[in-house]
């Protein structure tokens, strides 16, 4: 189970905000203070931060700031302040998505899991039959041997092997790697996967048999070993 450390000076925002996430399956920690979150992240783990930002003693501002320096934990602000130059500040220090009072419990959850999944396909290490993908050197190997990617064949494969078995959509390709709102026609997305699959045979790796095209939908990772 997933914690998420929700942190408000207001305690009927925390009831509140716990009210809509815990029957979700995630399990909340209330903090009324700055403070009080980054001493409770000094001793325990946790998953998310809802970070309010008018707070007394430490602002949302200040304790975004103070826990990017110690922790990679993804931060949600979630405050009345909802001006564009405040949404601006809260990504610029560090922020991962930031979210208006008054907040829709459906669109909270969906920002939510979204920012979790980010996470998942952004960080550590994946492997897969002598595939090794390497977020954090921005690497992919086979036995040991790099191949070498653009950034989007990159993301492109990330998701892949992170969602083995998942089919995608072109469509769903265009969203996840390029963006919303971003003109990028199929054919780039079959373009990106060709010039993927021919890397992998150039290393050795039988991509055919791994990056599956599915006609008419899309395409997928098969998970098979």
């Amino acid at each position: 189970m997933k914690t998420i450390l929700l942190v408000d000076d207001e305690p009927m925002m925390l009831d509140l905000l716990s009210l809509y996430i815990s029957p979700r399956g995630y399990h909340c920690i209330k903090t009324g203070s700055a403070l009080d979150a980054i001493e409770y992240l000094e001793s325990n783990p946790a998953d998310l931060i809802l970070l309010d930002v008018m707070m007394p003693e430490m602002d949302g501002w200040e304790a975004c700031q103070e826990i990017r320096k110690h922790w990679d934990i993804p931060i949600i602000m979630l405050t009345a302040r909802s001006e564009k130059n405040d949404i601006v500040k809260g990504l610029n220090i560090g922020a991962d998505d930031y979210i208006a009072k008054p907040f829709d419990e459906e669109e909270l959850m969906a920002r939510i899991e979204a920012v979790l999944r980010r996470k998942k396909s952004e960080t550590g290490r994946v492997s897969f039959q002598g595939l090794l993908l390497d977020h954090d050197s921005f690497e992919l190997k086979y036995h040991n041997v790099e191949i070498p990617l653009t950034p989007k064949e990159f993301a492109m494969m990330s998701l892949f092997l992170n969602n083995q078995n998942k089919v995608f959509t072109r469509e769903h390709l265009i969203t996840s790697i390029w963006g919303y709102g971003v003109a990028t026609e199929d054919r780039t997305i079959d373009s990106h996967v060709r010039n993927l699959r021919e890397k992998l045979r150039k290393a050795g790796f039988p991509a055919d048999d791994y990056l599956i095209t599915v006609w008419g939908v899309g395409y997928k990772w098969s998970g098979k070993e």
